[in-house]
């Protein structure tokens, strides 16, 4: 890996001109390589369990840099072993259930195979689902996986914590089988076609970070499990317009403004008795977070305007609640994965904003200080939480805080860090300048590496990481690997997200940076920029956006641009582009409306265009409830802007996207040429929000760069 630090100098005037680019064959072949490896996300191992003594762990890798097959490992004393190549199962009976292919839709899983399992703390059984049918394993007994007898179809099993049932949901419905062979049960049904239980509804899946509707008591013989009803939810219909002879596929979809769908929770015996659990769910209508631990149920709710955070204690034998702790914010409560949850002695574990800080409490006590930011609680066990923070943006460390031993980082490489730790054993997650690796760290053994099969990028990274601004902006600066200061004026591309749901800017090699990189040897200066919104700064850094979501983002890329041409004076900012995806695409959208002054052309994908189609959790969180402050919308939604447009502006989106759907796109479209607004739209059929098919993946980095190129008149580089 080649990178640079931030620089004080300032690229001056120098004689020499731009070296020959390199051969075509170093990146032309970058696309196909990006499409095959899923955008060098094959091969990385993940999901891992680590054993309770430490000797062992489990987790899920495909067998190679492009393929896209999930299979299940366990590494332990005697080394790394495969423990279930699906290919050898044979199909399931039904293929992958729509309900299944829902949630991984959710999840961003685009892989097939096994894509998740569940086992027991000493890793002595397993289960796992393979095209909807059930199998159990038992890795430290060396048997040949087992298949299970299910009432249908599996969605998302979940093992007993004592390794004798599994629970799982079939056509909506709840079900136990008993992994002995004996017989299985229904434990709870659907009343209607509009009901399930034991699954997350599409706000929690998609917005909240809770995948879950179903969770097993400590003791194996209970079960908490949500029941969703989506009968007032409104329903939206998406069609196939490449295969019209496919019928349109229902969605409830609860659009800002609209209903959501009602969600309760319920004590599931084994016996068959059922204990409702008791909240105020018409104050407090999303369930956020569920948890049982040693104490009992554990769960957050959340008021529609999520202003208010309570956690409650439930009684698993009446179903009665008591609150534990309240969070309030004028703007929102931010949902920090990992909480709540508890030690052992019961302390509960919890964030709080306090100042500028988003600080990690136990009991109620701050424990972390000012300026270190809790991303997530990773591990309790005992009385120590592990949990990851950062006091620089572009990093996440894992750190560790017990009462006797205080905190304590575990990570120190600059990168993003996670991990966990049982038996001694330090399992760390990391994701550096060179890319991810996972290690086994024991005191007294050699570390020990997990394997990752991932494919070496042929465009590397080449990042100047840069501070814009009054307020530090975090950039990277991605120059052609044959730039040489003087050499000409390049045309500028930048490439950000700059929303809530992630960043970019992070000192750990990420799929954008590379694609900046094969963008950069193209002939572009490419400036990706972590504003205002974007995690990792804070609550105060995050709450900017409150009520108004676009206007700090476009003046953010404008000064992250200025400060990337002050440090490279061959920045040419008479042709600037700017693109990006889902929020990155309104982004754009928007920049090149309001700016184009600074922007010259924008590709916009998926790009939310009108605020008021996206869904309640995720966009009420900022801009509140569309009949209370329909101004803020409008602020925030570039539709109503279309008039401006006097740049070139492609629009790309997937017509099968239940996300975004493909109408943002086109309200768009219709509404610029309705304003006699040139622009040109390109629809990807059956392609849902994230492209992954690797002919349309490819295809579509090699149009983006040929409408850049036309827009912005540039030339290729001579040899490329």
């Amino acid at each position: 890996m080649d990178t640079t630090s931030t620089h004080d100098d300032r690229h001056g005037p120098a004689t020499a001109p731009h070296p020959a680019p390199p051969e075509p064959s170093a990146h032309d072949a970058f696309p196909a390589q990006f499409a095959r490896t899923q955008r060098y996300t094959l091969g990385v191992p993940r999901a891992f369990t680590l054993a309770a003594d430490g000797t062992a762990v489990l987790f899920l890798r495909t067998r190679g840099p492009e393929d896209r097959t999930g299979c299940l490992w366990l590494i332990d004393d005697d080394g790394e072993r495969l423990l279930v190549d699906p290919d050898g199962l044979g199909a399931g009976p039904a293929g992958v259930p729509e309900a299944e292919r829902i949630r991984r839709e959710r999840a961003r899983e685009h892989t097939a195979g096994v894509v998740a399992y569940d086992a027991t703390a000493d890793l002595a059984t397993v289960v796992f689902a393979v095209d909807g049918a059930l199998w159990c394993l038992e890795p430290r007994r060396g048997a040949a996986p087992r298949p299970v007898a299910t009432a249908g179809p599996v969605v998302d099993p979940r093992l007993a914590p004592d390794g004798r049932h599994v629970a799982y949901v079939t056509g909506g419905a709840l079900h136990v089988a008993a992994l002995d062979g004996g017989d299985g049960r229904l434990l709870a049904a659907p009343e209607s076609a509009d009901v399930t239980y034991g699954l997350a509804e599409h706000v929690a899946a998609e917005s909240m970070g809770r995948h879950r509707g179903h969770w097993w008591a400590p003791d194996g013989r209970r079960l908490l499990a949500a029941r969703v009803d989506t009968t007032g939810v409104r329903r939206w219909w998406i069609a196939d317009p490449s295969d019209p002879s496919r019928p349109p596929r229902e969605v409830a979809y609860p659009a800002a403004g609209t209903d959501n769908a009602e969600v309760s929770l319920s004590v599931f015996g084994l016996d068959g008795t059922t204990t409702p659990i008791a909240w105020d769910r018409a104050a407090y209508e999303y369930l956020a977070a569920v948890a049982w631990d040693a104490h009992g149920p554990l769960l957050s709710v959340q008021s529609r305007d999520q202003g208010t955070l309570r956690v409650l204690a439930a009684d698993p034998a009446t179903g009665a609640t008591r609150l534990l702790h309240e969070q309030r914010d004028p703007a929102w409560v931010e949902l920090i994965p990992g909480t709540p949850a508890r030690t052992a002695s019961g302390a509960l574990v919890h964030t709080a904003d306090l100042g500028g800080t988003r600080r990690l409490t136990v009991a109620g006590t701050p424990v972390t200080p000012e300026g270190l930011q809790i991303r997530a609680v990773e591990q309790v066990t005992g009385e120590t939480v592990l949990f990851t923070a950062s006091d620089e943006p572009t990093e996440a460390h894992l750190w560790s805080y017990a009462p006797d031993a205080g905190l304590v980082p575990l990570s120190s490489t600059p990168g993003v860090h996670t991990g966990q730790r049982a038996g001694g054993t330090l399992l760390l997650a990391s994701r550096t300048d060179a890319g991810p690796e996972t290690r086994l760290l024991r005191e007294g053994a050699a570390p020990r590496t997990v394997a990752c099969l991932a494919a070496e990028p042929v465009t590397p990274p080449r990042v100047t990481w840069l501070r814009a601004g009054e307020a530090g902006i975090r950039t990277a600066l991605l120059l052609p690997s044959w730039y040489r200061p003087g050499g000409g004026p390049l045309p500028v591309l930048l490439a950000p997200y700059g929303g809530p749901a992630m960043q970019l800017v992070t000192r750990g090699r990420n799929w954008p940076l590379v694609e900046g990189q094969w963008f950069a040897e193209e002939g572009f200066a490419v400036v990706i920029a972590d504003g205002r919104g974007t995690p990792g700064r804070g609550p105060a850094w995050e709450k900017t956006v409150h009520r108004d979501t676009l206007s700090a983002p476009v003046e953010d890329q404008v000064t992250a641009l200025h400060a990337a041409a002050a440090h490279c004076r061959d920045l040419d900012l008479g042709r600037v582009a700017i693109r990006g995806w889902s929020y990155g695409g309104t982004l754009a959208t928007a920049a090149v409306l309001r700016r184009p002054d600074v922007f010259h052309a924008a590709i916009s994908g998926a790009g939310p265009s009108d605020q008021r189609l996206y869904d309640t959790h995720w966009r009420e969180r900022f801009l509140g409830h569309p009949g209370n402050d329909p101004e803020a919308y409008d602020r925030s939604s570039p539709i109503g802007e279309a008039a401006a447009l006097r740049r070139p502006l492609l629009l790309v989106h997937g017509l099968a996207d239940d996300n975004v759907v493909a109408a943002h796109t086109l309200r768009m479209s219709a509404a610029l040429l309705a304003a006699h607004r040139p622009h040109q739209v390109l629809p990807l059929s059956n392609v849902t929000h994230g492209p992954s098919d690797p002919v349309v993946v490819e295809g579509l980095l090699r149009h983006q760069l040929n409408f850049l190129r036309a827009s912005l008149n540039v030339s290729r580089p001579q040899a490329v």
